[in-house]
């Protein structure tokens, strides 16, 4: 059974629809990401399993338990915002102390051990007498996270909680969050609009758009078999290309160059090379003028393409390809 499960959920805003049958379940101790652009109603989603937001038909599991209409503040869950929504005016420390003290039961010294725990474990605990102005970005953003599971809740829920950070710091904290969450064991949903984030972080990824859902798998499978022309564009770059009336999709490291003796499926005149280090992606246009891309080694790449001007045989293997069938669609590259 699974631990959380959203079951038929349909929530509108002034007869606008914000999520149409959504259906997803959560396993005890996994992270899912809740992965699509903006106004996909990933927030949404994430709010009403929280309890921040009510549903117009459908339900919410919590362990088994029908918790559709259960208060937020009996749901037992753990939060981090984008925002980070600390006080100002409270040192690390007592910012966590005031989520505890709103938890009955438990002495000062019980407060104080547990705040103490939650910023060892995300290495803050020498910082627990400054104010939020003297820290980083991520520094908060741990502090948030400390608060959130000091409380020792049943499952956690992370809103963009990288996504105010710089690249550096978010590829930091990616590994951070996610060996907390391992060594804790706790089930944790996240919504992100950063497919790095999703495919570095998650055990699976549920792909929204349009108010639906696109697909629910594991990085892999989202990225190998992606099973709509939104996913394989949305996630990676793909490139779609049609033949006998069928689109075709590949990614750019599943193209192999080929020279002019070997076979080859089509020859396409080179526009562009950007060298990526160790890695140089090349744009082509096929006869039919559609756009293609590939990535080939830098160190072979000189070998293989010359010159910006050249041609290049190209060569797609049966097993990388994805077929769609007769749909209309757009190259994202």
């Amino acid at each position: 059974m699974a631990f959380l499960e959203v079951r038929n959920i349909v929530r509108k805003f002034h007869k606008q629809v914000v999520l149409n049958n959504i259906s997803a379940e959560v396993e005890q101790g996994e992270l899912v990401c809740i992965l699509g652009p903006s106004g996909c109603g990933k927030t949404t989603l994430l709010r009403i399993i929280a309890g921040l937001e009510s549903v117009d038909s459908g339900q919410v599991f919590i362990d088994g338990k029908d918790a559709t209409f259960l208060p937020a503040a009996k749901r037992n869950f753990g939060i981090v915002f984008q925002s980070y929504a600390l006080f100002p005016n409270m040192t690390v420390l007592d910012n966590i102390l005031f989520g505890l003290r709103q938890k009955k039961g438990l002495s000062k010294n019980e407060m104080v051990a547990k705040a103490c725990e939650a910023l060892q474990l995300v290495d803050l605990f020498e910082h627990r007498g400054k104010y939020p102005r003297h820290l980083s970005g991520g520094m908060q953003q741990r502090t948030a996270l400390a608060r959130a599971i000091a409380l020792s809740p049943a499952f956690l829920l992370l809103d963009e909680p990288l996504s105010a950070l710089d690249a550096k710091v978010r590829q930091k904290l990616r590994g951070e969050i996610r060996s907390i969450q391992r060594n804790l064991g706790i089930t944790t949903v996240m919504v992100t609009h950063d497919q790095e984030e999703a495919l570095t972080m998650a055990d699976r990824i549920i792909v929204m758009s349009n108010v639906g859902i696109e697909q629910i798998g594991t990085p892999r499978e989202i990225y190998d078999h992606p099973a709509t022309p939104f996913v394989a564009s949305f996630i990676g770059t793909m490139n779609f290309y049609k033949t006998d009336g069928e689109t075709y999709a590949i990614r750019p490291e599943n193209i192999e160059i080929a020279n002019r003796q070997s076979p080859y499926d089509f020859v396409a005149q080179i526009r562009a090379l950007e060298f990526k280090g160790s890695m140089t992606r090349i744009y082509s246009t096929l006869p039919d003028m559609s756009e293609i891309c590939m990535d080939v080694a830098s160190e072979a790449a000189s070998g293989l393409c010359p010159d910006e001007n050249g041609t290049v045989f190209l060569r797609m293997p049966q097993e990388s390809l994805i077929r769609y069938g007769n749909l209309e669609y757009s190259n994202q590259i």
